[in-house]
């Protein structure tokens, strides 16, 4: 499968929806339009910590998504990178594009001189998980968050 990792177009919008909500439904989750716009939008702010989003193209159909973002750290001056969502089509799926974002997210990682970054999955996400487990580093933290 040829493709290629490329910051993502206003004109992508409805191909990155698309892909956002199969990302979305995954997780059993629904946002209204208005997260969808405002989520867009932040890609393509001049605010260093805005959200980021890289996509793999082929031919004009979007493959794949990765969202992430710069933030402070109070252990690295440099800050981290929160890789917060992936996502790629059935299709797409052990084609390596999945990696290939990974990797692209870590080229803008070095790109702003930042080395650490990190993400999240569930324990039973054993497909995500294989691909993880080649890229990145498991680590012993247990998430919490605060009740809904």
């Amino acid at each position: 499968m040829a493709f290629e990792i490329r910051r993502v177009r206003r004109e992508d919008k409805p191909q990155w929806a698309a892909l956002w909500q199969g990302y979305l439904a995954f997780y059993e989750t629904e946002l209204p339009q208005a997260a969808y716009d405002a989520c867009f939008n932040a890609f393509f702010a001049e605010d260093a910590a805005a959200p980021r989003c890289l996509v793999a193209e082929d031919q004009g159909a979007l493959l794949g998504l990765v969202h992430y973002l710069h933030h402070a750290h109070c252990w690295r001056p440099e800050g981290a990178i929160y890789l917060q969502d992936l996502f790629t089509t059935p299709q797409a799926r052990g084609q390596g594009v999945g990696g290939a974002l990974i990797r692209a997210v870590y080229d803008a990682a070095d790109a702003r001189e930042v080395p650490y970054v990190y993400w999240l999955t569930q324990e039973f996400n054993a497909t995500a998980r294989s691909l993880y487990d080649k890229v990145g580093v498991v680590t012993p933290f247990v998430k919490y968050q605060r009740p809904q």
